[in-house]
Parts: C-alpha cells; structure tokens; sequence
C-alpha cells in the first residue's frame, strides 16, 4: 500500500510539473518578466529558505559543492589563458578582483577567496548573505579577501561599473526574471579586457528531464520547485546576448554530472549544463 501511494505523489509531482511548464512558455516577442529589476523574489525566497543547508556537504546542495571542481578550475584557467598574471602556485588568482554574483552562502566565493582571490559575493537573500558571512568568519585567512553585500546586479554595477577583473555567475542564469539585462549589467561590472565567466542549463529535452525531472523528482538531489525549465536558455542564445554587449566568447563546454559518485566532469556535449567564458572588448585607443 505504501508503494502505492508514493507512486500516486509522484505522478502526482510529475502532472503539476508539466502542467506549470506548458501553461508558462511564452512567446518569443514577450517582454521581459520585470523592467525594474532582474531578481525573481520568489526564487529569492526559495533559496533563503535552504540558507540552512548551505555548508551541509552531504544536503541538497552536494551537487553545488562539487561542482567547484570544475569552475574553479574553470575560472583560474580562462584568466590565465587572457593573459592575466598569476600569483603564486598556492595563490594563482592573487590580488584578481573577482565578482560573484548571486553568491548565496558563499560556495564558490570562498574557494576563490583561498586562492588569493580579492572576492566580492552579492546576493539578493538577506539570509544566504548572513549565512556566507558567518561561515566566511570562521576562516580568519578569508578576512582580507572576502566580502559579502546583500544588493543586486543592477545597483552594484551602477557603483563599481567596470571594476573587476572577473565576474562570475554560476548556476544563476536560470533563476533570474530577465537575462538580457542581467548580462548586461554583469559586463557593466567587468573591466575592458576582463573576463565573464557563466553557468547554466541549456533549454533542451535533455535538460528538462535530467535537471527538473530526474534532479527534483526522482533523485531530489535538489528541492522541487528549485529550477523552472522555461528559464533555461541555450549557449547560443547567451552567446548572442553578451556579444551584443561588447564581449567575445572564448570557450563553451558542457558538463556533465554523476548523482552516483556525486561528480562532475568536462564533456563535448552542452545538452544540459554548460560552462562559458567570454571576455569585454577593449575600448579601441584613439
């Protein structure tokens, strides 16, 4: 009887799933979901209610936790490859002034930070903010390196417009109410010559059944309702949007993760998550 009625919630989970996404696809001429501001507040509030589970290795957000094998390796590598100094081999990234935009607890900052990354985290979550924050303070190494403000893209970017040498958003594409401006303001934010490094899902079958489907559903390796596939969006289109604002894509790949051995790793195929690096133009010297 018990197995029934778990099979009942499940084709339950499944019928409101395709349900919400069928009912939600809009039309290519629609206009963005906000004009004021990029951040989804219900997704916002989602997220806050995990601040929680953030530092939990072996909780929801393990998958995050491992993806940093890949993106910080990722990051250091493209700005080596642009031709930026490194530092030392235990500090490669020393003194590099690095944004991470929508940071929550700081998963991907605080990496950055031990590198010798000079790291700003901003989130739109008062309490993933609070939570980076704390978790930031037990290392006393991070206290020169690390800083966290609760404010969003567009505020930010107004304020230190063409002020880092890196800005990173990783896994926060895919969350936000209206990409086109998010980009924007994100390469607002980076200097001539510096580096935009994003990741996220592609908008493909694959990725509605592997990233919603099997993630939420059936493995829950994340909370249901955290991804909603009519905010995927594919490598070229992202290609097309942060060219148009004066950047050059260097390097597209996919990556491809193991619930299993709770792994990433590099793949040719950007069927369902993918990383991209692209670097803002130069002003042309007169």
């Amino acid at each position: 009887m018990r197995s029934i009625v778990l099979r009942k919630s499940f084709s339950s989970d499944i019928r409101k799933c395709l349900y919400s996404t069928t009912q939600s696809i809009k039309g290519p001429n629609e206009p963005p979901v906000s004009k004021n501001t990029t951040i989804d507040a219900e997704n916002v509030q989602l997220h806050g209610k995990m601040s929680n589970q953030w530092w939990n290795l072996d909780g929801g957000l393990r998958a995050l936790h491992a993806m940093n094998t890949l993106r910080v390796q990722f990051i250091r590598d493209g700005l080596a490859n642009t031709g930026v100094a490194m530092g030392t081999p235990s500090k490669p990234l020393d003194k590099i002034k690095i944004l991470d935009v929508g940071c929550g607890g700081g998963i991907l900052s605080e990496p950055l930070a031990r590198i010798g990354a000079d790291v700003t985290g901003i989130d739109a979550s008062t309490d993933l903010i609070k939570n980076a924050t704390e978790h930031a303070a037990i290392d006393s190494d991070l206290a020169d390196r690390l800083r966290y403000i609760n404010t969003c893209i567009e505020e930010h970017s107004e304020i230190d417009a063409e002020k880092y040498d890196a800005v990173v958003a990783s896994e926060v594409l895919e969350h936000v109410a209206d990409q086109e401006r998010f980009l924007k303001c994100c390469t607002r934010a980076t200097k001539p010559g510096g580096s935009l490094f994003l990741s996220t899902l592609n908008r493909t079958l694959p990725s509605w059944l592997g990233g919603i489907i099997a993630a939420e559903y059936l493995l829950r390796i994340v909370p249901i309702g955290t991804h909603d596939w009519n905010k995927f969006i594919s490598p070229n289109e992202v290609r097309r949007l942060i060219e148009s604002q004066g950047c050059q894509t260097k390097l597209i790949h996919g990556m491809c993760y193991n619930p299993l051995k709770n792994k990433w790793s590099w793949t040719s195929s950007t069927a369902v998550n993918y990383a991209l690096h692209a670097v803002k133009r130069k002003e042309p010297s007169h």
